[in-house]
């Protein structure tokens, strides 16, 4: 039995101006979505999700990498990532989860762009047209907060109750314009005000 992939869904955006002032390069983001039919929908209570996520998490993670890398122009461009499930309202938040959070799924991006971070993520239920977040951080470095991203889209007709629709996303850049700084420089500026205080 092979996972059923309805439809692969790629979002692309590219940010030019924020706030009224020109990016000094355009950050492109990416996302790849995979609309699948839940290998739990309509079994009930499922005890034991372990035989599904051994049988399809590494194929359809390495499905999608392969997607997302080649929409993006190649891993070496990748600096920002993140991952997302949406199941149908016929699912377990928990069906959106076993497929994302998996080594079986995970390591193929991770291992395709030496990443150090965590993939950030994001899983919930909804219907057709739901809002999907897409959290993303620096594949190298999570303090790093110029790669603090989210990106949002839709699907019009996913996810239907007895799927679940499963994604990658990748950025090229952080935000055009950072400006708060990095967790490292607030790290030491509040060890620096205690040390003044006393």
């Amino acid at each position: 039995m092979s996972l059923q992939i309805r439809k692969l869904v790629t979002y692309i955006e590219e940010v030019r101006i924020e706030g009224g002032k020109a990016a000094d390069r355009p950050v492109t983001s990416v996302c790849v979505a995979a609309v699948v039919k839940s290998p739990w929908a309509g079994r009930g209570f499922v005890e034991d999700l372990q035989p599904e996520i051994r049988a399809f998490a590494s194929d359809l993670g390495a499905l999608m990498v392969e997607k997302l890398t080649a929409a993006i122009g190649g891993a070496d461009k990748i600096e920002a990532y993140g991952k997302a499930a949406v199941v149908g309202g016929g699912g377990e938040i928990e069906h959106a989860s076993a497929l994302i959070h998996t080594l079986r799924f995970g390591n193929h991006y991770r291992e395709a762009v030496n990443a150090k971070s965590y993939l950030s993520f994001t899983n919930k239920r909804g219907g057709q047209n739901t809002s999907i977040q897409v959290p993303m951080m620096h594949k190298d470095d999570e303090g790093q907060r110029s790669h603090y991203i989210t990106q949002e889209f839709a699907i019009s007709d996913a996810p239907l109750d007895d799927e679940i629709v499963i994604v990658l996303g990748a950025a090229d850049g952080g935000r055009v314009h950072p400006r708060i700084g990095n967790r490292y420089l607030d790290l030491e500026s509040i060890a620096a005000e205690k040390a003044a205080q006393g």
